[in-house]
């Protein structure tokens, strides 16, 4: 992807134009975080206090036994929220599913194995780790690959 800024007195507004071959889901996540005007953020419960969570900053978000929970570092921050809910709160960023009960920060992947069963392993910059079910590894490689993963994957 290239980017190209220019500045000039002569500009009357800020304007955005995008050009593209086809519109992907990396557009319309790019187009969602422009139009948003303010960050959104994830509230969760954390010892019985809630705590204000940056999406960026997550490694994954997964439902266990009925709650839902965001891992970050070593952390694992209750969500009171549906995973579905969180999945659209998370549509701005680069989010995806990784199976039924985990969704997963493609930005914060820091390498990934093949499993004996055809799973992926994928591991998070932070030392954590998540698997990535067979029906979703086609999807992942090819975002990580069109989308401009971090180096390293």
């Amino acid at each position: 992807m290239k980017i190209r800024i220019d500045i000039d007195d002569r500009h009357e507004e800020t304007s955005i134009t995008i050009h593209a071959k086809e519109w992907t889901e990396e557009l319309a996540a790019l187009v969602s975080k422009l139009q948003s005007s303010e960050p959104r953020r994830l509230v969760g419960i954390e010892e019985d206090r809630s705590v204000l969570l940056d999406p960026a900053e997550l490694d994954y978000v997964y439902a266990e036994s009925r709650k839902v929970y965001a891992a970050l570092k070593q952390r694992r921050i209750e969500l009171r929220m549906k995973l579905y809910e969180v999945e659209e709160l998370l549509a701005g960023y680069r989010y995806m599913r990784f199976s039924k009960s985990v969704i997963g920060n493609l930005d914060e992947i820091d390498r990934f194995e093949l499993s004996f069963n055809g799973n992926l392993c994928v591991y998070f910059r932070s030392g954590n780790k998540e698997y990535v079910s067979r029906s979703y590894v086609a999807e992942l490689k090819q975002r990580l690959i069109l989308g401009g993963g971090r180096d390293g994957v």
